[in-house]
């Protein structure tokens, strides 16, 4: 039987949504695989109502197709995943472009207290925290520049690259320090890029980010 959290200030269609997508981009769900609402329903202990909520949510993220009575697993295939990081890479190289132009010192010390945190985290091997303060560092960065429309496209492709940074990160980290540490190298690299205004080494530090980010989750998933 699976239980949500039901005090979580998200509904309960999208705490269901948050562990079958979590499934799907784990390959716990393979691609194929048919999800009825009436098993769901009974997994969760809850009406139909709130799963169909949580399969639309799927639909929109491109993760399943809506069917009768259920949906069939689409997945995340090796296209998808470069869309995903390729889109990403757009966003932020934009938003630190946007944050050398107005820059914020509250959201730069934001980011490296962020940082710090991961990095302690990764002393203690606590890799689903990491992964936690990773997506939060990201998204950070992104929101705070302010900007609606970047806002609207990231919120529409955030949980599942959540998804993403949490199954790969401890597959990824554990037992290998040297792992987390390329990571949080890479992070104040971004953030030395904003500080300096160093507008030429902007592509080169995010596409080492993001390439060595890619390459992992395709080794990984």
């Amino acid at each position: 039987m699976n239980r949500v959290n039901y005090s979580s200030s998200e509904s309960l269609g999208e705490q269901i949504a948050n562990v079958l997508r979590l499934r799907i981009v784990s390959k716990e769900s393979t691609p194929g695989t048919k999800i009825s609402e009436n098993q769901i329903a009974k997994e969760f202990e809850t009406s139909r109502s709130p799963v169909r909520d949580a399969l639309k949510i799927l639909s929109n993220e491109g993760l399943i197709r809506l069917e009768r009575m259920g949906a069939v697993v689409l997945g995340l295939n090796s296209t998808d995943l470069l869309e995903l990081y390729e889109v990403r890479y757009l966003i932020e190289t934009f938003a630190i472009k946007r944050l050398m132009e107005n820059y914020k010192e509250d959201l730069i010390i934001s980011l490296v207290k962020i940082i710090d945190k991961m990095d302690i985290c990764g002393k203690h091997g606590d890799y689903k925290e990491f992964s936690e303060l990773d997506f939060l560092f990201h998204e950070t960065l992104i929101k705070g520049i302010e900007h609606n429309r970047i806002n609207h496209l990231w919120n529409s492709m955030s949980k599942v690259v959540k998804s993403v940074i949490l199954i790969t990160t401890e597959k990824r980290f554990q037992g290998r320090v040297e792992e987390y540490r390329y990571v949080i190298k890479t992070h104040r690299q971004m953030i030395d890029v904003i500080k300096t205004r160093d507008v030429k080494h902007i592509d080169k530090v995010l596409k080492e980010h993001f390439n060595d980010g890619h390459l992992s989750i395709k080794n990984l998933l």
